[in-house]
């Protein structure tokens, strides 16, 4: 009786092997291309300069958004507005870079204000607006599109985002001043829910991350010019978020350990470091885009190859 290998079977197990080598080296081809293409645009299509002017953008929306925003909480008797508003935007930063700004911000929107409906709330809108015209610019670039759609519809639809995100930070405010009575009144009525009830921070910290998430898709999806599908912006949007998370991770590091900012910058210390967090994050923002460019490219490519 032959104890010997089957020839066929050893043909197969070859066979199994080299088309698992070659559907890896497919894939780190593919890969390599994709990451080619998308670096290379980002450095062609001036990228740095993009996140630069996106980033001073963002840091200019931010207070008359946060304005505009307390001002119409206030007018709908949301009093506790700016503080949750801070937490909104400001806990997914580091707190190395959150915490000195977040106190000017309250430090702002805690000046009272009734001029809801005058010129000055008006403009704070219209500079707010211009933060998400600066997402859209940076987004055209990098899906490599061209805009086509009049001025007209473009700031409108700025606007309505501004106030999109306004009445939804307004009603979350309000559902997280609300959350501790809430949960206070479940764990009395329920004892085997308060495990699963967490901190408020941690829910505070939940909800600015969900806002963040839906965010990135709704600006991907409607507002660079042309028709993406849902799926297709997806590699972008992780991208973004796992980026943001290392590269904020490494700035804060970087300032508790190297950062001469203090002592170069004085009492500007803290703006600075706000530009320069903003600066990495467009970046990375941009990046995002660039990636789901270059992944559609690498497919419609791939369509078009016969067989």
């Amino acid at each position: 009786m032959s104890t010997g290998a089957n020839p066929s079977h050893i043909r197969e197990l070859e066979t199994i092997v080299w088309s698992n080598k070659l559907d890896l080296l497919r894939r780190i081809v593919a890969t390599r291309r994709v990451l080619y293409d998308a670096v290379g645009h980002f450095y062609d299509d001036d990228g740095w300069a993009m996140a630069s002017h996106l980033a001073i953008s963002a840091l200019m929306a931010l207070f008359p958004f946060l304005i505009f925003a307390t001002t119409l909480a206030s007018f709908l008797g949301a009093d506790a507005f700016a503080e949750t508003a801070v937490h909104l935007v400001f806990d997914t930063w580091p707190e190395q870079i959150a915490a000195p700004i977040a106190r000017e911000v309250v430090n702002v929107l805690t000046v009272p204000r009734t001029d809801l409906l005058t010129y000055g709330v008006v403009l704070a809108a219209y500079f707010a607006s211009n933060g998400v015209e600066a997402l859209r610019t940076s987004l055209n670039r990098a899906y490599r599109v061209v805009e086509t759609r009049s001025i007209w519809y473009r700031r409108t639809q700025s606007l309505i985002f501004v106030l999109i995100a306004t009445i939804s930070f307004v009603a979350i405010s309000v559902l997280l001043v609300f959350a501790p009575i809430i949960a206070r009144i479940l764990e009395a009525k329920f004892d085997w829910i308060q495990p699963y009830m967490g901190t408020i921070t941690v829910w505070r910290f939940t909800v600015a991350s969900a806002v963040i998430v839906f965010g990135l898709f709704a600006v991907h999806i409607w507002l660079p010019a042309g028709h993406r599908r849902f799926l297709s912006i997806i590699p972008g949007i992780i991208f973004t978020l796992v980026a943001w998370v290392l590269g904020s991770t490494i700035f804060a590091a970087y300032l508790d350990t190297f950062s001469s900012y203090v002592t170069t910058y004085a009492g500007l210390a803290s703006i600075m470091i706000a530009v320069v967090f903003l600066y990495i994050v467009s970046a990375i923002f941009i990046l995002g885009g660039e990636l789901n460019a270059a992944i559609s490219r690498y497919l419609e490519a791939r369509a078009r190859v016969p067989g």
